[in-house]
């Protein structure tokens, strides 16, 4: 399936020439978003950067600051490559502003790069620093890859902040536009990819990526819909 998911990328790139306009589905975490473009969809993972996990201090408002910039809007993509996961690795740009440096610049996310265009990443999060901007307000903020290794099988959770609290029966669905968690479990009960894919990445239902290649409900989101 990791094939079929690299084949559709490739299928987008091709399409659209490497370049193209998509419009913001869902936004996953504070360097990852889920596209749509035409006929096609894909998760688009943001070149130069690495933004703090979901559980880990600052991912959740790395995520809000994402979803801040380009959450359902029409975005421009400048694809890079495409990873082992089959997502677009992308350069991703609303107007005038590049959102992959917006994030470093406001402190959301890390430099990560070894292309010569690395050097104005490394600059705007030594500017961040300086002023003590999102993550690095933090004493010892800790890189992303660093808290992957040393938390490689907790679950994601929608509120890190949050996550040793105990929540209401009564709290509210997380919602995105139309959508809402909700009781649903099953790729028989999804009416839509989008769906699909709100329910894995926002609500947490894994069930629904049986191969965990990050593509839910092969029926509904398949190469081509």
């Amino acid at each position: 399936m990791r094939f079929l998911a690299a084949l559709f990328a490739l299928v987008v790139l091709n399409a659209q020439a490497e370049a193209f306009d998509a419009k913001v589905l869902a936004v996953m975490d504070g360097d990852t978003v889920f596209v749509k473009s035409g006929p096609f969809k894909a998760k688009l993972r943001l070149v130069n950067i690495d933004a703090p996990e979901k559980d880990q201090p600052y991912g959740k408002q790395a995520q809000e600051s994402l979803q801040s910039l380009i959450g359902g809007k029409v975005i421009h993509v400048e694809s890079k490559a495409v990873d082992k996961f089959g997502r677009t690795i992308a350069l991703v740009s609303i107007g005038d502003i590049n959102v992959n440096e917006e994030q470093v610049r406001r402190g959301m996310a890390w430099a990560y790069s070894r292309s010569r265009e690395g050097r104005a990443y490394d600059i705007l999060q030594s500017e961040a620093q300086q002023a003590r901007r999102g993550l690095w307000s933090q004493t010892n903020p800790q890189q992303p890859s660093q808290w992957r290794k040393q938390h490689p099988s907790e679950p994601t959770k929608h509120t890190p902040q949050q996550q040793h609290k105990t929540q209401p029966q009564t709290q509210k669905p997380e919602k995105f536009g139309n959508l809402a968690c909700g009781k649903k479990n099953y790729c028989s009960q999804m009416v839509t990819c989008d769906e699909a894919h709100f329910y894995l990445t926002v609500c947490g239902v894994k069930k629904l990526d049986t191969n965990k290649d990050g593509i839910p409900c092969e029926s509904l989101c398949g190469v081509l819909e």
